[in-house]
């Protein structure tokens, strides 16, 4: 490989960026790395798109082209300590995520409740900048308490999170609207909360609650990081 796309791509790895190695089977075009930057308007643009959202790396079509895909790890950031979360841990981890926790209630966030888990027991201004949240992060918060949701809500639209839900009934959604928009967030961002979080299954136990949460997130991934 030649050594300007070696550490192109490189570089992207470790910037957490998407990025896809076009390569020409019969050598009649040279290699080519594309990311979002060049992505749009791309020859490839269709099919390169599905490569993303699959993550697997082809054959396109009929093609003598192959595409050398690399996208980041989805990451999972759950904002709180409380039985759902407690369900959907071990869940995600089952989907390849590595959950962190994120909730200032010493009392809930414990490693007895929570063992083998990245806690961290602190408020969403001091634990989340460090994360690295970004588009490839689902972000579910689920304290219920707006004191901890809400700016925590804040940093994932500022981090264009690929998922971002909220737990809480349609009238508990609708009053953190307001609040959201009167701290600034666009009704464009707010509008990207999943609320009710999950897909409607029907869910009533926490476990369920889980399941529903992690199609709605895999439906995300999926379908629309690309």
């Amino acid at each position: 490989m030649d050594l300007k796309l070696l550490s192109a791509l490189n570089a992207a790895r470790t910037d957490r960026k998407a990025a896809v190695l076009v390569t020409d089977l019969d050598g009649a075009a040279p290699a080519r790395l594309v990311t979002d930057a060049n992505l749009a308007g791309d020859a490839l643009e269709e099919p390169i798109r599905a490569a993303l959202r699959s993550g697997k790396s082809g054959v396109v079509g009929e093609t003598r082209v192959f595409l050398t895909v690399q996208v980041p790890p989805a990451q999972m950031v759950i904002i709180g300590a409380v039985h759902i979360s407690q369900a959907l841990v071990p869940m995600a981890r089952l989907l390849g995520y590595d959950p962190v926790i994120v909730d200032p209630r010493t009392a809930f966030a414990t490693p007895e409740r929570f063992p083998d888990v990245t806690l961290k027991a602190e408020w969403p201004d001091v634990a989340l900048p460090p994360l690295g949240v970004d588009r490839y992060t689902a972000f579910i918060a689920l304290t219920h308490d707006p004191k901890i949701d809400d700016p925590a809500l804040l940093h994932a639209f500022e981090k264009d999170c690929f998922y971002i839900g909220a737990l809480g009934s349609r009238r508990t959604h609708a009053k953190r609207v307001e609040r959201l928009t009167a701290a600034g967030a666009s009704p464009e961002a707010v509008a990207r909360i999943k609320a009710p979080v999950g897909l409607n299954i029907g869910a009533i136990s926490p476990a369920e609650i889980a399941v529903s949460i992690l199609a709605e997130v895999t439906q995300a991934w999926r379908q629309g990081i690309a």
